[in-house]
């Protein structure tokens, strides 16, 4: 794969639906954009438990309870790593009205995972940076449905094959490892329904937001090898 050197700041989130294949995008995206780096919440939260910082031991404490991290919460560890980079001002603050003016250098590029989830999210991330470019993926229910069937898991690694498109060399055993391959206890079709309903009740609004601040962009494809050209497009027109 090729690689092309962004000419300014990328700031981009990826919206889908569960199993749409976010994460195989944001590696191709690294991958073809060496600038690009993944910011994720969840990566900070479990990070910041796992160091025993000040803001980890908060998160822990809600997390013990069986209680949601806040908002807030989440906001400082995303500005916190934002301001150790330098892609924001290290005078930046989740109580500022509004967001100080970000790096412009390409180099300052992210993906931010797992957070905005809701509009309200987005609102309260509007006040510390703005995203340039939010990417709602697009794949039919029908086809999400049957990547699941046919996924299987390596668990102690968390490598994941699916016997349609990334088989394992020798059906039902790691490639690494040689060990057994298992499905995992919520990838039964009825579960995967329930998700996909709430996924789309609970995006819509999220995505209207953006697309009231002209920064939302759409992409549909059955595959992620069908939806990667247009997604690598668009970032060259924008971006590079």
């Amino acid at each position: 794969m090729s690689t092309k050197e962004f000419k300014r700041a990328a700031r981009i989130i990826l919206v889908g639906a569960p199993g749409v294949g976010k994460g195989t995008q944001a590696e191709r995206l690294m991958k073809r954009y060496p600038q690009l780096s993944a910011v994720s919440a969840g990566d900070l939260l479990r990070e910041g438990v796992r160091t025993r910082t000040p803001l980890g031991l908060e998160a822990e404490a809600f997390i013990k309870a069986g209680n949601l991290v806040p908002d807030a919460m989440i906001l400082k560890l995303i500005l916190d790593k934002l301001k150790s980079n330098r892609w924001v001002s290290t005078q930046s603050s989740i109580t500022d009205p509004s967001p100080r003016q970000p790096s412009k250098d390409p180099s300052a590029s992210f993906i931010l995972d797992g957070f905005p989830r809701t509009a309200t999210q987005a609102s309260r991330l509007d006040s510390l940076i703005p995203v340039n470019l939010v990417v709602s993926l697009i794949t039919p229910v029908n086809i999400i449905l049957s990547r699941i069937a046919s996924r299987w898991v390596h668990v102690p690694s968390g490598r994941v094959y699916n016997t349609d498109f990334n088989a394992p060399k020798v059906p039902g055993k790691d490639d690494v490892t040689g060990e057994p391959l298992t499905k995992r206890v919520d990838d039964d079709e009825e579960t995967w329904k329930q998700r996909l309903k709430k996924f789309d009740e609970t995006s819509q609004p999220l995505l209207d937001h953006y697309d009231r601040k002209n920064v939302l962009w759409t992409v549909r494809g059955n595959s992620s090898n069908e939806i990667t050209p247009k997604l690598f497009q668009e970032l060259d027109a924008r971006f590079a």
